[in-house]
């Protein structure tokens, strides 16, 4: 894991995570040099100045891609605001709930990504998948070499990702080389679903998820018996929830098991494992809806996959990192050993050899993300050659 921030986990979990989504270390150096005393602050107080300085690089990207337009270098403009919007976000995702400048702060990272998406023609595609009375965002990455239906996996957040980090991180690259689409969601409790309609999470993953292969069986470009479902780090839960109760995916992966949930909340109360964003207990409200802490650990109680896991009858991976200081590797041991009926399940634990260590391999998801984008070529029908 790399540590620019001696004393701040949280911060450098964040500065990690742009890393992997493609941050420049010189920009990188630029934004957390100054703030070296600040994340020795309290959260309120360090998180204000982690904005400023992550905002202001975003911003001065942006000015640069202005230039760029300005003579006409579209390309070159697109892949500088495709990396500010990775600041952005970034600075956006460090925010507390009620953050009076959280909502412009979210509306400018979503239309800088689109720009840049545009500008530098990436396989990258919005859908919006009707829901309710609202509607869930997703990026559609298309399968490479693949004539007509291709196979298909989606891929869903955790408690505090978004499908751009996602999509960033690599994943759906790797499949489109392998002859797999990808489509990542912001399901509810995330990203804009929650942010934008105020669809909160639910424990019952496979409502949502179904709907997802709903829509995706109405596609003339996806192969209907060849859909998957990934989930990381909370979607370490909402993952294998969702494949045992909807028989239509046809495999399932995890990049970092989750597999009780309300037990981590218990251990958080009382300081043991690291927490993924400041103001913690704030945000896992938010994302559930609690109105305060008895009701929110009371919605926990149900976030446990305990008699879940042997209605799963399709190929499953477990991955987990061995040195993941969120979530403690015991619980990859349980959710492999509760598939009992999978045909072909697995648990991959990631090593110091191969990297990937630390929690849903965010200090190095190289080998780890190529390592799944494999399995899952092979599970669905791609190509690993």
């Amino acid at each position: 894991m790399f540590r620019y921030f001696p004393t701040n986990y949280v911060w450098n979990l964040s500065v990690d995570l742009a890393i992997e989504m493609g941050a420049r270390i010189g920009e990188i150096e630029e934004m957390c040099a100054p703030l070296l005393e600040a994340s020795k602050q309290p959260d309120a107080e360090g998180t204000k100045a982690f904005r400023q300085s992550w905002v202001s690089m975003g911003e001065k990207l942006c000015e640069l891609a202005d230039e760029d337009d300005a003579h006409g270098r579209h390309i070159s403009a697109g892949d500088k605001r495709q990396r500010a919007s990775i600041y952005l976000m970034t600075a956006e995702r460090m925010l507390g709930h009620g953050n009076p400048v959280r909502p412009a702060l979210y509306a400018r990272f979503q239309e800088v990504f689109q720009k840049g998406i545009v500008q530098s023609h990436a396989n990258c595609e919005r859908v919006e998948i009707p829901y309710g009375n609202a509607h869930l965002s997703g990026l559609l990455v298309r399968a490479e070499g693949v004539q007509g239906r291709a196979p298909l996996l989606v891929q869903v957040n955790g408690l505090d990702s978004l499908k751009e980090m996602k999509y960033f991180v690599g994943l759906p690259k790797l499949l489109a080389q392998r002859g797999i689409s990808s489509l990542v969601i912001d399901q509810p409790g995330t990203g804009e679903a929650l942010r934008l309609h105020g669809l909160t999470a639910v424990y019952n993953s496979e409502i949502w998820a179904s709907k997802v292969v709903d829509w995706l069986e109405q596609r003339d470009d996806v192969d209907p018996k060849r859909i998957g479902l990934e989930g990381v780090s909370l979607g370490g839960y909402y993952c294998p929830r969702a494949v045992a109760f909807e028989p239509r995916f046809a495999c399932g992966v995890v990049w970092g098991a989750n597999h009780d949930w309300r037990d981590v909340q218990k251990r958080r109360l009382e300081r043991e494992g690291s927490f993924p964003v400041p103001h913690y207990w704030e945000h896992v409200r938010w994302v559930w809806g609690a109105k305060d802490m008895d009701e929110f650990m009371q919605i926990a109680e149900n976030v446990c996959l305990d008699g879940v896991l042997d209605r799963i009858k399709v190929p499953f991976l477990v991955t987990h990192g061995e040195k993941d200081s969120q979530i403690p590797l015991k619980w990859a041991h349980r959710t492999y050993e509760q598939l009992v009926n999978s045909p072909r399940r697995e648990l991959k634990i990631f090593t110091d050899r191969e990297g990937g260590v630390q929690h849903s391999s965010f200090d190095n998801s190289a080998n780890a993300g190529a390592f799944i984008a494999d399995w899952v070529a092979e599970a669905l029908g791609g190509r690993v050659a």
